[in-house]
């Protein structure tokens, strides 16, 4: 584990995978060697675990989702994998550049229009060398429906299915490694979009550790029902966001030289600076707050709200969305 105040540089560590198909090379995983940085938040110093420089494109806990879904993959001798996301998926891209790394073929099933490819997540995913299904909303609901997954075999052949944003058994399994072993945080805090970050880092804690989660979803469901859920802070619900958003983002990057997104760490860092500033955590507590990567995310999403990046606080701030 390093600890460090400032950043410069990026650690990676590799190991080398068996063979166990003709035609998919051996090939390097990403190995996970934990970076954490201290930074103070509304005065109180807390630490980061910065999770968003484990890889450029397989970004933070996606690479913890894919890693066991990849060898089952590989263990079912298949030698493509399938998975569901919207146009702006970092779960896409994040599965694209890990097939084309380790010897896979790739299809995304995405939900919505044709005329989304040209963003700048599907482009990156197609020179990963992903195949994209476009669908309806209606059908893209049946992702989970046995029979409506078989018909894409006709178009694909065989195929190993990982679900929407890698949230299975085995995603589970790879999110229960984000914490570093020896650890002697009191109170850990993550973002949550669909639970299995969260339900991983919860089942690798220790006796007297307390895990909360910051829900970026609006509305009553599954994730928010879940212990130590926290629902306050999802900013109009999943991939919107407000003015006050924006400006706390752009506020903490230049504070901390630290890059959030959008759609999860901005949220999640407000919600942990808000709950300090409330007296919400209590005094002499070791604070580690998640950072989940996403970053790539970005450029997209400043073209789908028209939002100008290393903006002013004071500049226009493109669409609030509110819906």
């Amino acid at each position: 584990m390093v600890v460090s105040t400032t950043l410069n540089h990026r650690i990676f560590e590799n190991v080398v995978t068996e063979r166990s198909r003709s035609h998919i090379e051996k090939k390097k995983l990403i190995g996970y060697n934990p970076i954490i940085q201290k930074i103070k938040l509304a005065g109180t110093e807390v630490f980061v675990l910065r999770l968003d420089l484990i890889h450029p494109l397989i970004s933070g806990n996606k690479w913890f989702k894919l890693k066991y879904n990849v060898e089952e993959a590989r263990k079912q001798g298949c030698d493509t994998i399938l998975t569901f996301g919207g146009a702006f998926s970092n779960h896409i891209l994040a599965t694209a550049v890990a097939c084309k790394e380790f010897g896979f073929k790739s299809v995304g099933v995405i939900r919505g229009e044709k005329a989304s490819e040209t963003n700048s997540t599907l482009s990156e995913a197609k020179k990963h060398g992903m195949q994209l299904a476009f669908v309806s909303r209606e059908d893209y609901d049946l992702k989970e429906n046995e029979n409506y997954i078989e018909g894409f075999r006709n178009w694909f052949g065989n195929f190993y299915v990982v679900p929407e944003g890698g949230n299975n058994e085995l995603g589970i399994k790879g999110c229960g490694e984000v914490l570093p072993k020896e650890n002697d945080f009191d109170i850990i805090f993550c973002a949550s979009g669909t639970g299995t970050t969260f339900k991983g880092i919860e089942r690798s804690l220790k006796k007297d550790q307390k895990l909360f989660g910051i829900s970026v979803v609006k509305g009553v469901g599954e994730l928010n029902s879940l212990p130590n859920m926290i629902s306050d802070y999802h900013f109009s619900g999943y991939a919107k966001h407000t003015k006050v958003l924006l400006e706390f983002k752009n506020e903490f990057e230049k504070e901390h030289n630290i890059p959030l997104d959008y759609v999860y760490t901005a949220k999640l860092f407000f919600a942990v600076d808000d709950l300090i500033s409330k007296n919400k955590i209590p005094d002499g507590k070791k604070v580690l707050v998640i950072h989940s990567g996403g970053l790539q995310g970005n450029k997209g999403y400043e073209e789908r709200y028209l939002l100008i990046p290393n903006r002013n606080v004071n500049d226009a701030q493109g669409n609030d969305c509110l819906g």
